[in-house]
């Protein structure tokens, strides 16, 4: 071999070394026990899957040093007997409950169900939820937190919106609000300024945006690349008629920099899946503009499928061939394979995949990106709660995005808690934000937190994370 060759070769090796070591996936120590679906970050920290059976649910707990990869599992409460749903709408709310909603599937069997229920953490209870007024079905249904706190859910086969209040659990019927086609597999992103935005799946390639103030959808604009996929299934029976279902879709990320980045199902005819990048406009109801973004590698499409920002401002992206890929803003890079799940943005800044394996991704945020803490108690009680104050609490984004369903987004505060002498690390349960917005800039906000009963005293540290991302530490003394 030449020397130049060697060189070449050399440089080959070192730059292969540099790309695998980049990211990284690594096992769970202890793996879930009944397997793990679709998981949400509750506000103390831990992690809660659906087991595999369906209705039964787990908890991963963080070990004392903060580690998820080491962390541990418990059993929770069950669903109600009667609801075992798969593919459902989903948040955790500003309280700290999460709920669930609808469901294509109840106990394996295809019903779009229009059951729902809320878990309590504090009592490790379900309770089912009642269906809007007239809400024979649901499905699976795209839906949204608004900023102020209200969960907005739309109806699978037409363009019905209904918004529950979780102070009294009581729902307000929002009717068409001018939606120019149904709900069925849409994505909803929660913008800055407190709009959602989707791309059409039937009426593709056009998209549109609610604007909650005026209680009404407006077009905005066509998203150019193709983004929707086949029917997945035939013409499916169903309780109310015949299901046709229209195609489709990937996710849609809301990046630090205001764009979004939308992925899509390969098309008929098409050999692999496209991208889309929406541009917002300058004021709430200014459309804003679309650009083709990259298509996926290896003939590959995100149809139905999870994608997480990851802290380094990239989207994560989960693709039905099981390699992920990550975007920068230009380029859409492939990186590893995995056994494939929910994707979910823990404290720590990783990105927990199917409740088994944790991905770390290289590079880190920027200062702008933080939460800032401004108020704070000095010095804090065991088993006591109370209010900090400050800037950006709830992140840059939703952080979470999938086909239409299985909403995991976690723009909200946490609050972490050192212990000086022993590093040690514990979770405040928070509850109770002052906004559910995302991107918030410099308005003030605020939360709620509950000192661990059991936790380390003396002098700490406390920081809020909000995506994975941390603020700078303040100090306080636990009593």
């Amino acid at each position: 071999m030449t020397k130049k060759l060697l060189l070449a070769a050399i440089t080959l090796l070192l730059t292969a070394g540099c790309i695998a070591q980049a990211q990284t996936l690594t096992p769970l120590t202890h793996q879930p026990p009944d397997g793990a679906g679709i998981g949400f970050l509750l506000t103390d920290g831990t992690v809660m899957f659906q087991g595999g059976n369906g209705n039964d649910w787990w908890k991963l707990t963080p070990d004392i040093n903060g580690s998820y990869v080491h962390g541990t599992w418990s059993q929770l409460a069950n669903l109600p007997s009667n609801y075992d749903p798969l593919y459902f709408a989903s948040a955790v709310l500003s309280d700290g409950r999460l709920l669930i909603e609808g469901g294509e599937y109840n106990f394996g069997s295809f019903t779009l169900t229009n059951l729902g229920a809320i878990y309590d953490p504090r009592a490790n209870t379900w309770t089912a939820v009642n269906p809007p007024t007239g809400w024979d079905y649901m499905g699976e249904c795209p839906s949204v937190v608004l900023p102020n706190g209200h969960f907005l859910i739309g109806r699978k086969l037409d363009m019905q919106m209904a918004e529950l209040d979780p102070a009294t659990m009581q729902w307000t019927a929002m009717g068409f609000s001018g939606k120019s086609d149904f709900n069925a597999e849409e994505g909803w992103t929660l913008m800055p300024g407190g709009t959602v935005l989707t791309a059409d799946v039937l009426t593709n390639p056009n998209s549109e945006r609610y604007i909650p103030s005026m209680q009404q959808w407006i077009s905005d604009g066509s998203t150019v690349a193709n983004l929707q996929g086949p029917p997945a299934e035939g013409c499916i029976p169903y309780p109310g008629g015949q299901y046709c279902p229209p195609g489709e879709i990937g996710p849609a990320v809301l990046r630090p920099d205001g764009t979004v980045f939308a992925t899509g199902a390969r098309h008929l005819g098409a050999s692999t899946g496209h991208t889309s990048v929406y541009h917002h406009g300058a004021g709430p109801t200014d459309p804003g503009t679309w650009i083709p973004g990259p298509d996926f590698p290896n003939n590959d499409d995100a149809g139905d499928n999870f994608a997480a920002l990851l802290t380094n401002g990239k989207v994560l992206v989960e693709g039905n061939s099981g390699r992920f890929y990550e975007f920068d803003g230009t380029n859409l890079t492939p990186t590893l394979f995995s056994n494939g799940g929910s994707l979910l943005v823990l404290p720590t800044g990783e990105v927990i995949v199917g409740g088994s394996e944790v991905y770390t991704a290289s590079g880190s945020y920027i200062q702008p990106w933080t939460p800032a803490i401004s108020i704070f108690p000095s010095t804090v009680v065991r088993g006591q709660s109370y209010t900090i104050f400050g800037r950006q609490f709830n992140g840059l984004s939703q952080a979470a995005g999938y086909g239409d369903e299985n909403e995991t987004a976690t723009n909200y505060p946490l609050v972490r808690i050192k212990n000086v002498a022993t590093g040690h690390i514990f979770y405040a349960k928070t509850h109770d934000h002052s906004t559910m917005a995302v991107a918030t800039g410099g308005v003030p906000t605020f939360t709620h937190f509950d000192v661990p009963a059991g936790m380390e005293t003396g002098p700490s540290t406390l920081v809020v994370v909000a995506n994975g991302i941390p603020s700078h530490p303040v100090n306080i003394t636990v009593n």
